[in-house]
């Protein structure tokens, strides 16, 4: 799931080099929460007019995370 993180936004990014990703163990609910860093040039890449793109990738983490009988969420820092 991490490497799929990481294959998405390294598509969108100037510096696909400065892209990190922390993981959390699962919380209480059973969700594992994603990190998402990236430079601060490309953030608004990331983001997208009005969120579009953050909420784009988020969708299709968790259709991927769901085929995989996990729950995931994406929180973009």
């Amino acid at each position: 799931m991490k490497d799929l993180l990481i294959a998405i936004v390294s598509g969108l990014v100037e510096k696909p080099d400065e892209i990190t990703v922390t993981v959390d163990e699962k919380n209480e609910e059973g969700i594992v929460v994603y990190h998402l860093h990236v430079s601060a040039e490309d953030m608004g890449r990331v983001i997208g007019r009005q969120g579009r793109i953050a909420k784009a990738i988020r969708t299709v983490m968790r259709a991927a995370a769901t085929r995989n009988n996990e729950r995931i969420q994406v929180e973009i820092e």
